[in-house]
């Protein structure tokens, strides 16, 4: 049977949400102590880790950014606006944050050090792996995919002895199904931009994260992939549904 975790605990004094409820946090323990996780909202998440503060994808329509931890490291998985929020990039910043982001982020940001799929990097003591992030069957009206092959980034994390996958916008892409001893995956189930829950089961059984966070979920319903993952108990989905503002 699928194990089903709900919040370990909730961070009164720490992160919100836009109404200013209190956003989830989990604790997980790496050989380098521990690593708090917190989901913002939408597809925005931080790490706490050792000291550092890491945010990723931050967008000022789901928290109060001035309340938040300054970032030392800010990753930005593509451009589009939910993903790519120069405001809310501004607010978290400090002199030293170092910021990885793709191309088409960069040339909306303007700032960054840009990585490509298959680039790595090390930034804040992280080690970071640029992954490919796009659509193959969700498309706009006129034949495009939302996000296209080659534009967009999800990365891998590495913290300690875990490895972190973040996908960012992407369907299940034959990529996705070579990642190796991911300890922790966040999922986007977003329909149509992203995944279906059954492109999200079809990915978790082939790669196999032994955490599997559904994240960027919009209206999408995640008992259904529970119900879909019943006879997966290697892996343990941790449904959050953070209370989504899409644009």
């Amino acid at each position: 049977m699928v194990r089903i975790l709900m919040p370990l605990f909730f961070l009164g004094l720490g992160p919100v949400f836009a109404d200013g409820s209190p956003c989830p946090a989990d604790v997980i323990d790496t050989s380098e102590g521990p690593l708090r996780i917190t989901m913002i909202g939408h597809a925005s998440l931080m790490f706490e880790f050792d000291g550092r503060v890491i945010h990723v994808d931050p967008f000022t329509r789901v928290s109060d950014y001035d309340a938040l931890p300054r970032a030392d490291l800010i990753l930005i998985t593509h451009e589009h606006g939910d993903h790519c929020d120069p405001l809310a990039v501004e607010k978290i910043s400090k002199a030293e944050t170092e910021i990885i982001l793709s191309r088409a982020a960069f040339d909306r940001l303007g700032s960054g050090v840009i990585l490509e799929n298959g680039d790595t990097a090390t930034a804040s003591g992280i080690r970071i792996e640029a992954v490919p992030a796009y659509n193959i069957r969700h498309k706009r009206d006129g034949g495009e995919p939302y996000h296209p092959g080659g534009r967009g980034n999800g990365y891998v994390l590495t913290f300690g002895d875990r490895r972190i996958y973040i996908a960012g916008d992407t369907e299940n892409i034959p990529e996705m199904k070579t990642l190796e001893k991911i300890d922790v995956a966040f999922l986007p189930m977003n329909v149509p931009y992203t995944m279906t829950p059954e492109m999200v089961a079809d990915a978790a059984a082939a790669f196999r994260p032994k955490i599997l966070y559904p994240y960027h979920e919009g209206d999408t319903d995640p008992d259904r992939l529970i119900r879909l993952l019943e006879n997966e108990p290697d892996i343990e989905i941790r449904t959050r549904n953070p209370r989504e503002n899409n644009p």
